[in-house]
């Protein structure tokens, strides 16, 4: 699998864009986590991967989205994106997630990439902006991976975006990037509707046979204004969302990212870690992308860095969340959301101005947390990599399977292995 695999990337990426890729993403991506490591047990925490929701406009409408992209647009215009990614860099960040809504909309995207060539970014995208000229402008610029999102078949994608044509939109997109020889992921969120037609061996040997070099697979978190939750996962179905993954990473020469667990199949959750935090399109500074609210800007003049790194609001959140579950907290604890962001007076960074009544109508689900049935790394690479640089960074003490409702989550898959003969 890891030589094919490696095989296919050397020879069908753009050997600049492969080499920032490497230095800036993967050296120095590494030099950040170690220096994360460090401070973090100084008791200072600077997430070495920030994500930047650089606008709230997006061309499509998709189910359970909770960005105000129906709203005025808002964005980080490009001098503050500068600051910040000039600040991160300064105290040994190289790598960055850019969001919106739809980054490909904001004007200043590629003259925003283009100062920053000894940095790399991932671009969260439905790829149906990426015209065969914007995708040579990425190959050019040489320091950026589009991450499409695929959300089913044609019938299936136009029901979970909001318009038509919008897998053949998409694909457009995918096939422009991949022809200019840029690195090109695939994301999907699992749910209800799409788990049949993506979670399967056949569809990641389509996306190889595309060209495609890897694939990011979410499940389907249900907050927002208008949630769907009958689009959520049984506990049963995130756990064989894990164990797909996990078994494919053995068998097929693509690169499979999951970002819920570690090594060892444990719960994970990068917010409580400290590793990720996410400024949203208002400029606030968020715990996640999920958590729509801040105490703290990045029109601040102290700097991103001394903002993050002094937040009460932001340690409060990580400590709540590690003394509760390994998994979401947004899920799980949706009332100890609500009762951070009051007690902390964050405002709410939607432009909609309901995220606290949102939080406030949530039901508790089940997340990733399910103890007992965990799915450890059969691959080597990918266990070594994560006991390195992707685990709890020791934030989780002992946490009792009875706490917060966790054993309603539990039954299902306990029901499920019965039912499939104790797999």
């Amino acid at each position: 699998m890891l030589p094919e695999l490696s095989t296919r990337i050397l020879s069908s990426v753009d050997p600049k864009l492969l080499r920032n890729f490497i230095w800036n993403f993967g050296v120095k991506g590494v030099a950040s986590i170690e220096l994360f490591k460090r401070r973090a047990r100084r008791g200072i925490y600077f997430p070495p991967f920030l994500y930047i929701s650089v606008l709230n406009s997006c061309n499509l409408r998709c189910q359970g989205c909770w960005v105000d992209v129906d709203k005025p647009q808002v964005k980080i215009d490009l001098d503050r994106l500068n600051r910040i990614v000039n600040d991160a860099r300064e105290h040994g960040n190289s790598f960055f997630g850019i969001l919106g809504g739809e980054p490909f909309l904001h004007p200043d995207l590629f003259d925003f990439l283009a100062q920053h060539p000894d940095c790399f970014f991932q671009i969260f995208t439905n790829g149906q902006l990426i015209t065969a000229k914007k995708a040579r402008t990425l190959r050019r610029i040489g320091n950026a991976t589009p991450l499409i999102s695929i959300e089913g078949d044609a019938a299936v994608s136009d029901e979970r975006r909001g318009n038509r044509e919008v897998y053949a939109r998409t694909l457009r997109g995918l096939r422009n990037c991949l022809d200019e020889k840029i690195m090109t992921g695939v994301a999907t969120s699992v749910c209800q509707s799409n788990i049949d037609l993506l979670l399967t061996e056949g569809w990641l040997r389509n996306l190889i046979g595309m060209g495609v070099h890897y694939a990011w697979y979410h499940t389907y978190r249900p907050v927002g204004p208008q949630i769907h939750e009958e689009l959520a996962l049984r506990p049963d179905q995130a756990r064989k969302v894990r164990e797909f993954i996990v078994d494919m990473r053995c068998k097929l020469p693509i690169g499979l990212v999951d970002a819920y667990y570690d090594g060892e199949g444990r719960a994970v959750c990068p917010m409580a870690t400290g590793i990720s935090h996410h400024i949203g399109p208002t400029g606030g500074i968020e715990p996640c992308p999920i958590i729509q609210f801040a105490r703290e800007s990045v029109d601040q003049e102290a700097g991103i860095y001394d903002a993050l790194t002094q937040s009460a609001f932001l340690r409060d959140f990580r400590e709540t969340a590690a003394r509760h579950t390994r998994g979401c907290i947004v899920l799980e604890r949706p009332d100890l959301v609500k009762d951070l962001a009051e007690r902390h007076g964050a405002r709410d960074t939607t432009i909609r101005q309901t995220a606290g009544a949102e939080l406030g109508s949530m039901t508790p689900k089940g997340s990733q947390y399910l103890p007992g049935h965990e799915v450890p790394e059969k691959h080597w690479m990918y266990r070594i990599a994560k006991s390195l640089w992707f685990n709890d960074f020791g934030v989780y003490g002992n946490l009792p399977e009875e706490r917060g409702g966790l054993l309603r989550s539990i039954a299902p898959v306990t029901a499920s292995a019965d039912n499939a003969g104790g797999k």
